[in-house]
C-alpha cells in the first residue's frame, strides 16, 4: 500500500471529524424524534444517517482506493477543502443543536 498523500490524509481526517459530528447530531435528532414524533425531525434523522454513511464510505475510499485521488494535487486539495467546508457547517449545526 502506498503512502497516503498529505492532502488526502487531511481529507480523511476531516471526514472522520464529520462522521463524529454527524453521529452526535443524529443521536440528538433521534432522541428528539422519539420524544416528539415530528416529520421534520424524522427528516433530520434521515439526513444525518445518509450523511454519516457518505462520510464512512469516503473514509473507506480514502484509505482503500487512493488511486482515485493520486493523479492531481489540485484535486486532492479540492477534496480536502470540501471536507473542511463540510466540517465547518457541521460544527455550526452541532453547536446550535446541542445548545
Amino acid at each position: 500500500m502506498a503512502v497516503m498523500a498529505p492532502w488526502i490524509a487531511v481529507a480523511a481526517g476531516l471526514a472522520a471529524v464529520n462522521a463524529a459530528l454527524l453521529a452526535v447530531l443524529t443521536a440528538v435528532w433521534l432522541r428528539n424524534y422519539r420524544a416528539f414524533g415530528s416529520g421534520l425531525v424524522a427528516g433530520l434523522v434521515a439526513f444525518g444517517a445518509v450523511m454519516l454513511a457518505e462520510n464512512a464510505v469516503a473514509i473507506y475510499y480514502f484509505f482503500g482506493m487512493q488511486m482515485l485521488y493520486s493523479g492531481d494535487p489540485g484535486v486532492q486539495r479540492a477534496v480536502a477543502v470540501l471536507r473542511g467546508l463540510q466540517a465547518i457547517a457541521l460544527a455550526f449545526l452541532t453547536y446550535v443543536t446541542v445548545k
